[in-house]
């Protein structure tokens, strides 16, 4: 099938049901492995999170060029759950395709959603914690500590309706970036597939939920320690939860509706075997 492609590389049929049985076994790891799984993948995003805010706090760069660079970076996070093997939740909404084939039970699937939603909260918020008490937020003259705020306070202050959105266009992109990623034969055909959709998503400003784990955690944590004199009164748990509960129902509508039900039924529908 590959061939038609013209390329050694998965065709999307094949992706599909491949996206069904990885749905699967992820579903049912064991529940030990699961929560690792989910911790790491938070701390992946972090890092990933961590890496673009290095980049956009430099004020000599242009809005395009940082928001642009900053993406790329950040696709460090998604990059590292794919290839050194961790579970996201946001990338997991693709079990939808299994639990619409009847591989999964709805029971499943959203245990398994709110195990790693949890787990992956607490790589990323843990992340946060050891990177302010690393001294990092203080690099060049502050300006670090500075944009974290800048950050956590826009996300805080966000209309629902404007997270809920924005979470769905980035979820879009995300598991489009993790379908392509299984296309990928090689660690380079992943990462370029990676790339491209989530540097996409982090310059036009969408809102990813494991990463405001990280990005708004951080921003309260500085507020704690007293290391930015930078404004944010929204930077609050408070203003945490009301980012945080648009962001997760709009990523899951954009990753598993808009993205796996809409090829679960291009390439899976009516292909089960009785």
């Amino acid at each position: 099938m590959s061939e038609i492609y013209g390329f050694d590389a998965f065709s999307p049929k094949e992706i599909a049901e491949r996206v069904e049985n990885i749905g699967v076994t992820k579903a049912r790891l064991p529940f030990l492995s699961m929560v690792m799984l989910g911790i790491l993948a938070g701390a992946f995003i972090g890092m990933g999170a961590l890496y673009f805010v290095l980049i956009v706090s430099d004020p000599t760069l242009g809005f395009a060029v940082s928001k642009v660079l900053g993406g790329a970076a950040f696709s460090l996070g998604l990059i590292l759950v794919v290839v050194a093997g961790a579970e996201l939740f946001t990338g997991n909404n693709l079990q939808a395709m299994a639990w619409a084939d009847g591989k999964l039970s709805t029971a499943e699937l959203l245990r398994s959603w709110v195990i790693i939603c949890g787990t992956n909260f607490i790589g990323a918020a843990g992340l946060a914690v050891l990177v302010v008490f690393s001294g990092h937020p203080q690099l060049n003259d502050g300006l670090i500590a500075e944009q974290y705020l800048k950050i956590a306070a826009a996300k805080c202050e966000l209309p629902f309706w404007t997270a809920f959105f924005r979470g769905i266009l980035c979820n879009i992109l995300v598991c489009l970036a993790v379908w392509m990623a299984l296309a990928g034969r090689s660690v380079i055909d992943k990462a370029i597939a990676i790339i491209f959709p989530i540097s996409a998503f982090v310059a036009a400003g969408f809102e990813h939920s494991i990463a405001n784990m990280y990005f708004i955690p951080m921003g309260i944590l500085l507020k704690l320690t007293g290391q930015s004199t930078f404004q944010a009164d929204a930077v609050t748990w408070v203003g945490f939860l009301h980012n945080i509960v648009p962001v997760i129902l709009g990523n899951i509508v954009g990753g598993s509706i808009l993205v796996g039900l809409v090829y679960f039924i291009i390439y899976r529908r009516g292909t089960k075997v009785s």
